[in-house]
């Protein structure tokens, strides 16, 4: 196959890894040698930003190209594990990237955490399907769909997943045709104590985890009981497991290259690593990502994530990119990248990379990116960062370039009124130009709880859609 002609596509997604927690990223603790290959055959993003910092929302913007307010996923999905019975899908009437890519003649397959509703049967444009039932669950008996039924996964969730996609690049490598194949895997996600096998957890028993030194608590930290908390109160069996499943996962990373080369895929194959969002281990004095604090935060490491693109012989190799990119332009990108027409979208919020990624271009639409959680919004440039709440909540604005760990707040200074002023105008511009106005979530009562029914177009929005302040479990 010639390589500009009709790609394959990997597209492999971790859940909750921080932009830190790779050793290409500059962390020699953690082990990751397949992935930091990968690395060195394509192109690593440094400022690559999740489109919101909690895992359902953030994966529908991967799928769609769309903001939380243009495709009305606006918090984790509770579903199953919350007593759910008959879920609902959130992406009916969306368009995604599989579902194009099925139209126009690719084989698509899913391996993993879903995390959009309905999981049992395949999302349209998926033809393979082996789906994790819920956000989270044990790595040994996890609840997944197998030909529609309900079964406890008797091996490791991550090797499950991995077995499962090998066996679909073996299938796709025989037939005629292009595949696409999204492996979605739930770690580093909790729980991370007794849920790892020995031969990764050896591998950091002695580690001193000088990458995520412990910080004092920020008055922000939400200490709801779970391991969240569990691992405030006492890190290290947490970080073990965390490191450890992160490990587990370049495992499998290596077992998916090696079967595209064994199969001479190589070549003919876009493969991407990223993660839905980020997460922190204690930094900012928090575990975990946008809904570990009240108010909801989109500090660094909760937005930023590991992104990764590789196709030898097509995209530079080695190559380092520092322009910001967002979640939402990895749909465009695989589009273009396959040759196939961008289907019109008056609310799309993403931009192709490709002219990045071969000419090293930095496009106007990049010189800023934007985030949302519910009634959390950001505007990020290469060197400031202003964050606006809905209500009487404290908006931030942080100075990155003096100021990397945001640890000091200058929106009430007032030499940077205009400036405030200038990234406000900025702001509320660009979310009337990429936010519908019946799936808006900015004055929705989003409160980090998760999501409990799709927000429809046209249909009443009723406070119980989503978990109130009451509950006590954050994404889970």
């Amino acid at each position: 196959m010639d390589v500009d002609s009709r790609p394959n596509f990997l597209v492999v997604v971790t859940d909750d890894q921080g932009p830190w927690a790779l050793g290409c990223q500059g962390n020699d603790e953690l082990r990751t040698p397949a992935i930091d290959a990968l690395a060195g055959h394509g192109v690593r993003f440094e400022s690559f930003f999740c489109a919101s910092p909690v895992c359902s929302p953030a994966r529908a913007s991967l799928l769609t190209g769309r903001m939380p307010s243009a495709h009305g996923v606006h918090d984790w999905i509770r579903g199953e594990a919350y007593g759910v019975v008959d879920e609902d899908r959130y992406l009916t009437g969306l368009t995604t990237t599989p579902q194009v890519l099925a139209a126009n003649g690719w084989r698509c397959g899913h391996a993993g955490k879903w995390h959009l509703g309905d999981a049992r049967t395949p999302e349209p444009g998926f033809t393979d399907w082996y789906a994790h039932r819920t956000g989270d669950g044990p790595y040994f008996g996890a609840p997944v769909w197998r030909d529609g039924q309900r079964v406890a996964e008797e091996r490791y969730i991550t090797t499950a997943i991995t077995d499962e996609a090998v066996g679909f690049l073996e299938s796709a490598a025989a037939g005629p045709d292009p595949f696409y194949l999204q492996v979605h895997y739930t770690a580093p996600h909790s729980p991370w104590i007794d849920q790892h096998p020995a031969e990764y957890l050896e591998l950091y028993a002695d580690c001193a985890f000088d990458s995520c030194r412990p910080q004092e608590p920020h008055p922000w930290f939400s200490w709801e009981p779970g391991p969240i908390s569990d691992a405030m109160r006492d890190p290290r069996p947490s970080l073990q497991g965390y490191f450890a499943s992160i490990t587990a996962v370049d495992d499998g990373v290596g077992r998916l290259l090696r079967t595209l080369a064994e199969h001479r895929l190589t070549e003919s194959t876009v493969v991407v690593f990223t993660s839905d969002n980020g997460f922190s281990c204690g930094h900012h004095g928090i575990w975990g990502k946008g809904n570990a604090t009240k108010p909801l935060n989109l500090w660094e490491n909760s937005v930023r994530v590991p992104f990764i693109m590789s196709q030898p012989g097509r995209l530079p190799a080695g190559t380092v990119e520092t322009s910001l990119a967002s979640a939402c332009d990895l749909h465009p990108t695989l589009l273009q990248l396959a040759g196939v027409p961008i289907p019109e979208d008056p609310l799309a919020a993403g931009r192709s990379l490709l002219p990045v990624l071969l000419d090293g271009a930095e496009a106007t639409e990049h010189v800023m990116v934007f985030d949302e959680y519910g009634g959390t919004r950001m505007v990020r440039t290469a060197d400031w960062k202003l964050v606006q709440r809905y209500g009487d909540a404290p908006d931030e604005l942080y100075n990155l370039a003096e100021d990397p760990g945001e640890e000091h707040n200058l929106v009430t200074d007032p030499a940077r009124r205009t400036l405030v002023s200038d990234l406000n105008g900025v702001l509320v511009d660009w979310f009337a130009r990429h936010a519908d106005e019946q799936l808006d979530a900015w004055s929705r009562p989003v409160s980090g709880r998760g999501q409990l029914h799709p927000v429809r177009t046209g249909q009443p929005d009723p406070e119980t859609y989503y978990a109130g302040t009451a509950e006590i479990r954050t994404d889970p």
